[in-house]
Formats: C-alpha cells, sequence, structure tokens
C-alpha cells in the first residue's frame, strides 16, 4: 500500500470519528465555495443573452425588422449600434410590407407585428399586436390554456388573473373578449396582452429599437447576415436575427477580455478568499493535530518520517476539503438553478438552467486548495514534533522564526507605502490589493504581537491572567485565531468607512430643482383643450391649494423645447432644465417674497439659485428638441437664494422665452402641498389623459446601504465561530492547569473565566489590530469611492455607531459566548 493510500484511509477514519470537527472544516471550507457557486449559477440563469431570448424576439421566424420613425439615422454593426432622432436624416414614407420583402430577396414572408402599450382605465400594460396563429410567431408565447385569438378577441399573460369568456375592456376602444392564456418565455410575471387588432397608446417620445415599435416577422429564403444589414439600416428598419446575434456575441466576447485591472481585481479577491478561510480553518486543523499527537508519534517510533507525518495531516485537508468543496458545489449549483424560477416569479426574468462550468470548477479548486492550505501549518508542525517528548505525555514547544517579526513590518510599510499611491488611482481594486500587502504582513506579524501583548499578563488577575499567558505559550495556535478576526474585522470596518464616505457623499451632493414638500403636476404633449380639462381636474381634486403655473416652450412650428444649462455641484456635473413662470412660482421656490428677486423677473431677467452657473450676469442656456434643431441661448440672469440648501435651478420669465422666438404653452401645475399617503391623485388625473406626471419633492431620504449592517451579520458570524473554535482548543490544551485549579477548589466561574479569557484575548486583539487596518484601507477607499474628477475633494466620514459594534460588540459577544462552554474536568494526573 502505497503511502498516499495509507494517509488517504487515515484520514477519512479520523474524519468520521471526529465528527463534530470535521463538520466544523467542512462548513468553513464549504461555505464560500457555496454561496459563490450558488451566486454564478443563479445570475448565469437569471441572464437572458441575446441568443436565450431571440425566440421570444423573433418566434420561428428568420428575421425581426422594426421600422424607425422617420428621420430616425440608424447605424448598426457587430457588438452593438447607434441611432439618432435628431432630424439630420431624410424623412421618408414607412415602408409597406411588399417593399420589406423585396428589400429581403426572393422567396421572403413577412408579417407585420406592433409592440407598445396598451391602457386600462388607469393602467398601461404591454402589448403585443400581432397573428400568434400564425407559424412564424410560434415561441414568442406559450399557450397555456384557451387559444390564440383572432379578430376582435385577445390572449392574456397569468398575471391578469383572467381566463377564457372574460372581458378586457380598454380606454377608447371596443371590450376585447379573452380566449386564452399565454406566458413569456423568460418573464413569468409580466403583464401582457396579445391580439391581431390591440387599440394600443401612441408610442413615445423617444423611439428605441429595444422599447415599443412597430415591424415585421420574415421568413427568408436565406439566413440574414451582416452583409445585408446596411440596405436595410438605410431603408429605416432595425435588423435582429440569429446570424447578427452570433455575430454581436462575438464582438462582444473579444471587448471583454480581462484588463489589467479586472485580473489584479480578481487575484486580490482569490487569495482573500483563501487566506481568511485558511486562517478560520487553521484552528480546528490544529485541533485534529493536537488529538492525533500521540497518534503520529507512534508512527514516527515505528519508522515513520517527517515526510510520512506531513501527508498524513495533509490528507486531512485534502479529505475534508474535497468532501467539503462537492458538497458545496453540487448544493450551490442546485441552489442557484432553483432559485433563479423563484425568484423570477416574485419579479423579472429568468432563463434556462445555466451553469456556467469554467468559473464554477475554479472554485472548487480553489476550495479544495484551501482545505490543503489550512492543513500545511499543522503538517509541518507534526513532522517537526519531538517523538520522545509527545510519548512522554508532554506538550512540545515551538520557537518562532526570528526573521519573520521584520519580513511582516516590510510587507506592511510596503502596503501602507502602496495604499498611498493606491488611493489616487481611479478605481477601487488597487487600494484593496494594497491592503492585501499589509493585511499579509500583520498575518506575519501576529505570533509576535501576540508574544509583545502577552507581557501585560503579570497585571491581570488570576484568570485571566492564566488565559494570556496559555495563549502565548501556544502562539502558533493563538495567532491563527488572532489573524482570522483580524482579517475579517479590517475588511468590515474598511468597508464600512468607505460605504458610509459614499453615502455622506451622496446625501451632500443631493440637489433638486424644487424645495421639499414641492408638489408639480407635468403634462405632456397634448391640446390646449386637454390641458385645460387637466387642469380643472387638478383644482378640483385639490381644494384650497394654491396653484402655481409652469410653462412649456414652443418654436414657431409647435415643437417643444427644454432649457438646459450645466453646473457643477458638489464636484458632479448636473444637468437642469431652467423653469417658466411668474412671481406666484418664484415665491413658491423660494419659500418666501424676496422683492429683488421678483423686481428681476419682473424686468425680463432670469433668477438662478447656482451662483456658480451665473457669469458675468449671464446665464448659458442650451434650448434642444427631439425634432427640432439645438440653439445655444445667452440670457441676463441675477443670483438668489433658494428656499432649501440642496436646491438649485433656475426660473425664466415668460417674456425672456418669448423674446428668444419662443412661445410660452402652460404645461405644469406646482404647489407647496404633501399628498396624503395612499393618494389617487395621478390615477384620477390619468383618467383625463394619459400624458400627465405627477411628482412630491421629498428631499434625502436615502438610508446609508442596509449592505453595512449585512456585513455586521457576517463579521458576527466569522469572528464568534472562529474565536469560539480557537477557544475549543485552547480549554483542550489548557486540561491540566484547570484540573489543578478545580482540584484546589476553584469555584467554576473562576474556570469559564479563564476559558473566556482566551475568547476576550484572541477577538480583543484581532479587532484592534483589524480597527488600525481597517480604517488607513477605509480613508483609502474613500477618495476614488467619492470623487468625480479632478478638484474634488475626496469626502471621508466615519460610521462610529457601526465601528463600535464591530470592535466591541463582536469581542464581547464571543466572550459572553465562551462564558457557556462547559468547565467541569476529572481530575487528570500531572507528570514531572
Amino acid at each position: 500500500m502505497s503511502t498516499v493510500v495509507a494517509a488517504l484511509r487515515l484520514a477519512r477514519r479520523n474524519a468520521w470519528r471526529s465528527r463534530g470537527r470535521s463538520a466544523l472544516i467542512m462548513v468553513m471550507i464549504g461555505l464560500p465555495v457555496l454561496v459563490i457557486t450558488a451566486m454564478l449559477t443563479y445570475f448565469a440563469t437569471m441572464t437572458v443573452s441575446p441568443r436565450e431570448g431571440l425566440v421570444a424576439e423573433l418566434g420561428a421566424a428568420d428575421a425581426r425588422l422594426q421600422q424607425a420613425p422617420a428621420g430616425t439615422v440608424l447605424h448598426q454593426e457587430p457588438g452593438g449600434g447607434n441611432w439618432s432622432t435628431n432630424g439630420d436624416g431624410a424623412p421618408g414614407p414607412r415602408r409597406s410590407a411588399a417593399e420589406v420583402a423585396a428589400l429581403l430577396g426572393p422567396g421572403t414572408r413577412v408579417i407585420p407585428f406592433n409592440s407598445g402599450r396598451l391602457q386600462l382605465g388607469t393602467e398601461r400594460v404591454d402589448a403585443l399586436e400581432t397573428d400568434l396563429r400564425d407559424p412564424l410567431t410560434k415561441g414568442m408565447l406559450a399557450l397555456r390554456e384557451g387559444r390564440f385569438p383572432a379578430a376582435g378577441e385577445v390572449a392574456v399573460t397569468p398575471a391578469f388573473g383572467l381566463g377564457p369568456g372574460d372581458l378586457l375592456r380598454p380606454s377608447g376602444g371596443a371590450p376585447l373578449t379573452v380566449v386564452g392564456v399565454v406566458e413569456h418565455p423568460h418573464r413569468p410575471t409580466l403583464r401582457q396582452v396579445a391580439g391581431p387588432d390591440l387599440p394600443l397608446t401612441p408610442p413615445a417620445e423617444f423611439w428605441s429599437p429595444f422599447d415599443e415599435g412597430s415591424g415585421w416577422l420574415a421568413d427568408t429564403a436565406k439566413p440574414v447576415s451582416w452583409t445585408e444589414v446596411p440596405a436595410l439600416t438605410r431603408a429605416g428598419l432595425y435588423v435582429t436575427s440569429p446570424g447578427t446575434i452570433a455575430d454581436t456575441e462575438l464582438a462582444l466576447a473579444r471587448s471583454s477580455s480581462m484588463d489589467v485591472q479586472h485580473t489584479v481585481g480578481l487575484g486580490a479577491m482569490v487569495i482573500m478568499l483563501v487566506l481568511e478561510t485558511v486562517l478560520l480553518a487553521g484552528p480546528a486543523f490544529a485541533v485534529g493535530l493536537r488529538r492525533r499527537r500521540r497518534e503520529l508519534a507512534e508512527i514516527a517510533a515505528q519508522g515513520g518520517s517527517a515526510g510520512h507525518l506531513r501527508t498524513i495531516v495533509l490528507a486531512d485537508g485534502l479529505v475534508l476539503g474535497g468532501a467539503a468543496t462537492f458538497m458545496a458545489t453540487v448544493l450551490g449549483v442546485g441552489a442557484g438553478a432553483l432559485g433563479a424560477p423563484l425568484v423570477a416569479q416574485l419579479g423579472g426574468q429568468a432563463g434556462p438552467p445555466e451553469v456556467p462550468w469554467p468559473p464554477v470548477l475554479g472554485i472548487a479548486a480553489l476550495g479544495l486548495l484551501t482545505g490543503i492550505v489550512a492543513a500545511l501549518v499543522p503538517a509541518v508542525q507534526a513532522a517537526r514534533q519531538d517523538t520522545v517528548t509527545v510519548l512522554a505525555g508532554r506538550a512540545p514547544t515551538m520557537a518562532d522564526r526570528p526573521g519573520w517579526p521584520l519580513a511582516g513590518a516590510v510587507l506592511v510599510l510596503a502596503g501602507l507605502g502602496a495604499t498611498a499611491v493606491a488611493r489616487r488611482q481611479p478605481g477601487t481594486v488597487w487600494v484593496w490589493s494594497s491592503a492585501l500587502l499589509i493585511m499579509i504582513g500583520l498575518v506575519v506579524l501576529t505570533p509576535w504581537l501576540v508574544r509583545f501583548t502577552g507581557r501585560v499578563a503579570t497585571r491581570l488577575r488570576l484568570p485571566l491572567r492564566v488565559s494570556v499567558r496559555d495563549a502565548v505559550r501556544h502562539r502558533s495556535r493563538t495567532a491563527s485565531a488572532v489573524a482570522a478576526v483580524m482579517a475579517v474585522t479590517a475588511t468590515v470596518v474598511a468597508m464600512g468607512i468607505g460605504t458610509y464616505s459614499e453615502f455622506m457623499d451622496r446625501r451632500n451632493a443631493y440637489t433638486s430643482a424644487r424645495p421639499a414638500g414641492m408638489l408639480a403636476i407635468w403634462g405632456g404633449p397634448m391640446s390646449d383643450a386637454t390641458w385645460n380639462r387637466l387642469r380643472a381636474e387638478a383644482v378640483r381634486r385639490l381644494p384650497g391649494v394654491p396653484l402655481a403655473a409652469g410653462y412649456h416652450a414652443k418654436d414657431a412650428q409647435g415643437r417643444r423645447y427644454a432649457l438646459r444649462y450645466t453646473v457643477r455641484w458638489n464636484g458632479t456635473r448636473t444637468r437642469r432644465t431652467a423653469a417658466i413662470g411668474d412671481q406666484a412660482l418664484l415665491t413658491l421656490l423660494q419659500g418666501r417674497h424676496d422683492p429683488q428677486a421678483a423686481a428681476a423677473l419682473a424686468g425680463g431677467k432670469a433668477v438662478v439659485f447656482d451662483a456658480t452657473a451665473v457669469r458675468n450676469g449671464r446665464l448659458a442656456l442650451r434650448a434642444g428638441s427631439t425634432s427640432g434643431p439645438p440653439r445655444k441661448l445667452e440670457v441676463p440672469a441675477v443670483v438668489a437664494t433658494p428656499a432649501d440648501e440642496h436646491q438649485g435651478g433656475a426660473l425664466l420669465p415668460r417674456s425672456l422665452i418669448e423674446q428668444a422666438g419662443f412661445s410660452a404653452a402652460e404645461r405644469q401645475l406646482y404647489a407647496m402641498h404633501r399628498l396624503p399617503a395612499g393618494s389617487t391623485l395621478e390615477s384620477d388625473l390619468g383618467k383625463v389623459t394619459s400624458r400627465v406626471t405627477v411628482a412630491s419633492e421629498e428631499g434625502y431620504r436615502h438610508l446609508p446601504d442596509h449592505g453595512l449592517w449585512g456585513w455586521l451579520v457576517g463579521a458576527l458570524v466569522l469572528v464568534v465561530g472562529g474565536t469560539l473554535a480557537a477557544t475549543r482548543l485552547a480549554a483542550a490544551d489548557m486540561r491540566p492547569e484547570r484540573a489543578t485549579m478545580l482540584a484546589i477548589g476553584a469555584p467554576s466561574g473562576t474556570l469559564r473565566m479563564v476559558v473566556a479569557g482566551q475568547a476576550l484575548y484572541i477577538s480583543g486583539l484581532g479587532a484592534l489590530v483589524g480597527l488600525v487596518a481597517g480604517t488607513v484601507t477605509g480613508v483609502a477607499l474613500s477618495r476614488p469611492m467619492t470623487t468625480h474628477g479632478a478638484g474634488d475633494p475626496a469626502t471621508i466620514a466615519v460610521p462610529w455607531p457601526f465601528l463600535i459594534a464591530v470592535v466591541v460588540g463582536l469581542p464581547v459577544l464571543a466572550t459572553l459566548a465562551a462564558l457557556i462552554t462547559r468547565t467541569g474536568l476529572p481530575l487528570a494526573r500531572r507528570l514531572p
């Protein structure tokens, strides 16, 4: 029998004999593998690739051709495309089905389709206008009940809760009979109506080939490839086909090759994951070594070499790591594949079950490697143990490596220098890579830190003095646990400072063109008669609420223009749309009557609340339209104080707009009024016209990211779990001392304090060192996370409650958990 086979058999028997310890090691190794594998599978399944989504778009057709609006300039190429609706292209007539078939060559058959919105009362739902009975539409929607609709009939998705025989009553159209229930291939919660003739709402003002629009499904004699695309796009047709999708995916794959930052970030993440898992699982492997020292010594006494002992201990890591990785991979794949459809039922989309095998197998190999690396230090210790000392029942002593503190200090200094440089680089990957150097250096320094801090033991009371001295005596065991707590704490502290700084920067950067508490009612393109009805309904629904009017700018051809300017707010370029109104609206925007601002507005000047936007008494504006040529304007302006400190914007008088060649049409209403909870104002106004928007300015109401406290929960599991594992090992090593204390009458509380002292020392030292390392990294992270260009100062904010919970709360919890450790022991025989 070979040495490796014998070692694996011994490892298997030892793992089964110590099932509790084996389960602990497998959980620590397998949990990261399970979580990452589940997330990879989940996202791969939830992501519907262009090829997977072809059936929902094309059905059984060879191509989908979407007609762009007149005047749209199209350009398609592998890897993407672009389109513009600025009117630069020559408008042309809409293509007929015969013209489209002629463009695709002989033998082509086309059927029309139209995707858009259907108005059902106050709700607008997705709608597909096409004949689902045609073979070309097979697969676009799956029939679940009834039949596909004919003229005057519709099919609905299950989200409506309707069945065959029910009636659907669209706004502005005759009732439609539901004859079937259909389901989208990838979106089970989609609310969609399908039928051959639907009263769709007018299309959106901004056209996109990925939203609503009309076109044709084509059955061609040969596949549609990129050679036919230029002629089709010149005809105003956006093309989707299997041939174009394949070339697009190939182009995207080539353009998404890993760059330097991505490679460095991935490498740093892998090293961090291995380091943390090894540090957490290391004490558990040390427990196994402690229990097997006599067995290994007997093997050595019978002729086993140091290599044999190393192989036996490494086999533990191979067996446990392999079993943990296999189980975690299977469970992760199953959880990800089964979880995606369940989440899609709550909203979203899901494709067919998909496992990204290259990264999944890479994570599995990483988990197996982690198990072997975690057993490496105990394996080296086993090979160096003195056989006579172990067989005599005395604990072996481990000498420190004299060069390790110097190497650790060099790594820490190098990491600090790299961090100082990395904080000025774009992105956070370089900061995390530099932090990894600091963390590795601190891991190397940890045995020295344990020995150095052990000097305080002489000033402590007996239980704590015994705990600290024992921890110093077994530095290899203690250092691993302290380093694990340090790594977790440093990571969580860095993330806390960086995330909170980003939150504070966003809060400081928050800005609005309206004060908090203002209600805005905006009307889209509509006739004056429709607006008058809408305004009357708003007055009726808001009795006693003063309403101030706002206006849209239109040119002589009736094209709507928006007047915008750009300003820097907290280092970020912000684009604002200037409002058009009179004294009533100015009073609302300022929250008071300002005589100087009112006089300027009456005199035909713009009142601006962004001081930096006004230069030499002028405000530069850009007038933009979706259907007309852009214009640049410079208008006289004065700076005024708004109602809120985070408020910006500008108000233009109608006289100023008319001087620039525009006319003003009332299409907005403003009021200082907060709608009650459950208000139906928007739905009530929507009964007049669907082109209305109701918005309430609530101010900055976002809370810090809940993920911050999620990090705290993760740290709680890792810190308390790792500390208790090390404490259990310490309790096993301290059996003689605890038995002696019990024999001389020490109360159980003293014995518990000895065990809890180990937990307090390990978690406290790790948390303090992690606080220092994490603060350095967090401050460095704050710069790339909160700066938005040259000259923008970084925002550094410290979440004190969060840090106290991490640095103080976690050690306290670990200590309290250790206090419940069983301390009753039988008397042990002490050897001289």
